[in-house]
């Protein structure tokens, strides 16, 4: 038996030239026994490779199946799609979970985790090279390597293209094989210069020198020799030069390939017995990484159980929820439910969400729970979520499933100005080294491949810059995209522009580097450092682990997703104003419900600023919809997403709201799947019901169908599912066309789905921003710019929208404005809008903040603001442009010309008590008064905002022809 112990994949970024998976597939195919993916101070791809070491040992126990039984295999895969495993396939090779540590004062290794103490070591040693130095470094010294590598066994790397290794490194591997003689072998790996052999007998005598076996690795960049070109393009971008200047740096050959274990001997001619250790090495290596226990928190807290305080919390919850009593539907349910919870385990989880939303809740922060297990009765009297139970419409057991054994799945939004003070309270309650966020992998997509790519290749910045402007979302050349190249003026039959495109084409999908997830933490018990390698974030005071959350699902990891949301900002600043003026305290939960005038507000697609339904799409669809109740909603929010329209899913549903089509199921059994959205599939867990109700899907198969749907355009293993659809649809008697047409239905949900869930959640934030739109218009506005940036307008646009709806906008003032916006007394019994000093471009919150202070009774002047608030004369000149000094009759040009007249930085002390005019006398300036249309250009200047006239209302006859208005202005005209 053979096995390949050090193999570099594209998670060494810019470097290896293969997938993880396709290391595997290829291993499989060789028949390899065992492999190490052995990236550089990284464990990244492990998981990758695992998964898909599972998927084969899957598909090979299916074909043993049908072979077995006789049963059709079925087709090939379609071209361009990896082929599945061979029916010949018998030994799945075994992932070694492996990386290859580099140091920075001594040789390079690989390290192999043999045991479970062995990955913890590793995973702990990878952490202290990565946490002493920044975001996609390691600082690895030889001391870390000397405290200890129980559990490991380590392959010394001499050189690699050395013949005689000099002084230094015989020293440095002395110490390494002094200290880890029992657990180490040296590497021999071809080079491929004409001098291997040579080198393999120089090498060998080091190594009996050392008292270390020699053992043999091919230490391939690439599964295949046809990523040599890819391989020599990101060593292109890597390095910064072109693929022609790389010199020796390129790859010589195509060689430095994973080899079989024929190849493998021929390679090591004289050496076999260095081939024959690879084997039983990876024999004693027994780790692997199905035997990581992950361990959620306990949460067990002042001698209560996690179960015990989990019912407490609840049924406290009940109460505080329906201080009248709970209805008996409820009552029933949440015992349903804690039972269930208890019986999987997973009450630390729901207090851990519990306990994050509780510190927020102290601190004033607005959250709302979403996620497959949020809308429970449980989360609802926990405080996570604020939809009622009486509102939702999912069953607990589809989410929570004994049967699947998944991980309950809670999403936690909150206000995005303030989530920080969330996410570093969680870091100090678990401390670092059991907290973490996971990360994201950024892969290559069509503009940052072509930039990249082509500037490797030697293209002209203006062809860059053509083929990124143009071709970005292209993913092949087929005739389409060679038109679109000669219409951009480029030839497609030219050979450097060719060889560009396919290698655009074969880097989409490389993962480029790694970033954290937008807020999914990972909490242990134990160490987390044991469990996987922890590195800095960018951000300051964020640690991140380097697995995504694909990997930590294939892990049976459990994360808490900590999420940021500007809506929820602008919900609570406008509770906090209701409150202020109106003595009015609500919550989400505590809304009037059902409001038939918030309601007929959106059937009028009036939702400008409006969450989830103010762009353009959803305000079409709106008076289409003319939603009457909650659900409406939650329909609402699902409908105008790529899935459902990419799947034909909107007008059909449409036709049946409206009783233009008839509501028809092509089954009872799919009908009971789909009866409350009139037989169309609108939501992600319906396309799934489809499989497992219409084709005979285990839950399990459900669920691996979602998640390849998710990547199929990165990993295209959607096809296996395919005929595997098609065939139990046609088991269960639908006939083909439906059947296809449901398939292609569920291939729209595949990256765009949205979870009825999450649309029910955000549903809610729908109704309570409508309400508060409807109701207090004025304060939603003024709610809404302090919460910016954020939604799809702008704050002119916000603020023309509440004028139409009947509100005072009050411009910028130097005596009357502070930072935010705020409501102040009308004259008239009602409330005003004062803009803030936030509006102004460039102004910062701690100038406004001097301003406000030193105000007092007001201000008389510009140098009265310059002598008390000691704000810089560039900033009152900032001031005097957004004509914040109005209010003094002051002109815009008047007040600048104060402004400019200052030069120092601060008010001298000898003339600092003086009033205005005892100074330095200075002749009048007589300044042309503005017209209206300079005064709207420079509040736009310097507000992005006018309260003067409408831009085009400037323009109004230019645009409208002469007579137009006693004739009635024909359409199209402007006017």
């Amino acid at each position: 038996m053979v096995a390949e112990l050090s193999i570099t994949t594209n998670f060494t970024f810019l470097t290896g030239a293969s997938h993880p998976e396709e290391h595997m597939q290829r291993a499989a195919l060789m028949g390899l026994s065992a492999i190490a993916v052995a990236d550089v101070n990284s464990v990244a791809g492990i998981v990758r490779a695992h998964a898909e070491a599972r998927r084969i040992a899957r598909e090979v126990a299916e074909i043993e199946t049908r072979l077995r039984d006789g049963r059709f295999i079925g087709p090939p895969a379609p071209p361009g799609l990896p082929p599945p495993p061979s029916a010949n396939i018998r030994n799945v090779p075994r992932l070694i979970p492996a990386a290859r540590i580099v140091l920075s004062d001594g040789p390079e290794f690989t390290a192999l985790a043999a045991t479970r103490a062995g990955w913890a070591r590793l995973c702990r040693l990878i952490s202290r090279g990565r946490l002493r130095a920044p975001k996609g470094d390691c600082a690895l010294r030889m001391e870390d390597v000397l405290e200890g590598m129980e559990g490991l066994e380590l392959l010394l790397h001499p050189p690699a293209r050395a013949l005689d290794p000099g002084a230094d490194w015989r020293r440095q591997a002395d110490r390494l094989a002094r200290r880890f003689a029992a657990q180490m072998h040296l590497a021999l790996a071809p080079v491929y210069d004409g001098q291997d052999a040579r080198r393999f007998d120089l090498w060998a005598e080091e190594a009996a020198r050392l008292g270390l076996p020699a053992l043999a690795t091919a230490r391939p960049l690439m599964h295949h020799g046809r990523r040599r070109r890819l391989a020599d393009v990101m060593t292109a971008i890597r390095t910064g030069t072109r693929v022609d200047a790389l010199g020796r740096a390129a790859l010589a050959n195509g060689e430095q390939r994973l080899r079989s274990p024929a190849e493998m001997r021929r390679l090591f001619r004289g050496h076999e017995a260095a081939v024959e250790r690879t084997g039983a090495l990876a024999a004693r290596c027994s780790f692997a990484l199905d035997e990581l226990r992950y361990e959620y928190p306990s949460e067990v807290a002042e001698g209560e159980s996690a179960s015990q305080r989990l019912n407490r919390l609840a049924r406290e919850g009940l109460r505080w929820r329906y201080p009248e009593g709970a209805p008996e539907r409820v009552t029933k349910l949440i015992e349903h439910e804690l039972a269930l919870i208890a019986k999987l385990n997973y009450e630390p989880y729901f207090l851990t969400v519990r306990d994050i939303v509780a510190f927020a809740r102290a601190r004033g922060i607005l959250c709302q729970g979403r996620g497959s297990a949020a809308n429970s009765v449980v989360c609802y009297c926990l405080g996570i979520t604020s939809v009622s139970p009486e509102i939702g419409t999912m069953v607990f057991e589809r989410f929570v499933s004994e049967a699947r054994d998944e991980p309950p799945d809670i999403d936690v939004d909150f206000e995005h100005e303030r989530r920080e003070e969330v996410i570093q309270w969680i870091y100090d309650r678990y401390g670092r080294h059991r907290a973490g966020l996971c990360a994201t992998v950024i892969h290559y997509r069509g503009k940052r491949a072509i930039r990249e790519v082509g500037r490797a290749m030697g293209l002209s910045e203006d062809t860059v810059a053509a083929l990124s402007s143009q071709l970005w979302g292209f993913y092949g050349m087929s005739g389409t995209e060679a038109e679109r190249l000669r219409e951009i003026g480029l030839d497609p039959a030219d050979r450097r522009l060719g060889q560009t495109m396919e290698l655009i084409d074969e880097i989409i999908g490389f993962p480029r580097h790694l970033s954290q997830h937008v807020g999914g933490f990972v909490i242990t018990e134990g160490r987390l450092d044991e469990l996987c390698p922890i590195e800095n974030a960018s951000m300051e005071d964020r640690t991140v682990i380097c697995w995504d959350k694909d990997d930590i699902d294939a892990l049976g990891i459990l994360k808490v997703d900590v999420l940021a949301l500007g809506m929820l900002t602008c919900i609570r600043k406008a509770f906090d104003l209701m409150r202020q003026h109106h003595g009015a305290d609500y919550t989400l939960a505590t809304l009037p419900q059902e409001d038939r005038a918030t309601y007929d507000m959106l059937c009028r697609a009036d939702s400008v600023g409006v969450f989830q339904v103010e762009s353009r799409a959803q305000m079409n669809f709106l008076p289409r919809m003319r939603p009457r109740c909650f659900y409406d909603l939650v329909i609402q929010v699902a409908i105008i997403r790529p899935g459902p329209i990419q799947g034909d899913m909107v007008h059909p549903y449409i036709r049946r709201r409206n009783g233009e089509e008839p509501v028809t199921f092509p089954s009872d059994a799919l009908g009971a799947v789909l009866g409350k959205t009139l037989g169309v599939p609108l939501f992600q867990e319906q396309a799934m019901q489809i499989a497992i109700v219409g084709a005979n899907f285990t839950p399990d198969e459900a669920d691996r169908l979602r998640r390849s749907l998710a990547t199929f355009k990165k990993h295209g293993n959607v096809s296996e599912f395919r005929t595997r659809f098609l065939r139990g649809m046609a088991a269960n008697g639908y006939d083909r066309d439906f059947a296809e047409r449901c398939f292609s239905q569920i291939e729209g949900f595949g990256s765009y789905g949205f979870p009825e869930s999450h649309a029910a959640s955000f549903a809610l934030l729908v109704y309570a921003s409508a309400w508060i739109k409807r109701h207090h218009p004025g304060l939603f506005a003024c709610a809404l710019l302090n919460a910016q940036p954020m939604g799809f307008y702008a704050p002119a646009q916000i603020v023309r929208d509440a004028r139409e709806h009947g509100v005072e906008v009050r411009p910028v003032c130097i005596n009357r404005s502070y930072w935010d916006n705020a409501m102040e007394p009308d004259g008239r019994g009602g409330l005003a809008l004062r803009l803030g000093f936030r509006q102004i471009r460039g102004m910062k919150e701690e100038d406004a903040a001097w301003i406000a202070g030193a105000r007092g009774n007001g201000y008389r002047s510009v140098e009265d603001v310059w002598r008390r608030a000691g704000v810089a004369p560039a900033l009152l000149a900032r001031l005097a442009e957004a004509d914040v000094f109005a209010d003094l009759r002051l002109p815009r040009r008047e007040a600048l010309w104060q402004a400019r007249a200052l030069r120092a930085p601060a008010p001298l002390p000898l003339f600092e008590g003086q009033m205005e005019g005892e100074g330095i006398a200075e002749p009048a300036a007589r300044l042309p008064a503005m017209t209206l249309g300079e005064e709207v250009v420079e509040d736009y200047v310097a507000m992005r905002l006018t309260l003067r006239a409408h831009p085009v209302a400037l323009l109004r006859d230019r645009l409208t022809p002469p007579g137009a208005w006693e004739r009635g202005a024909p359409a199209g005209t402007g006017a």
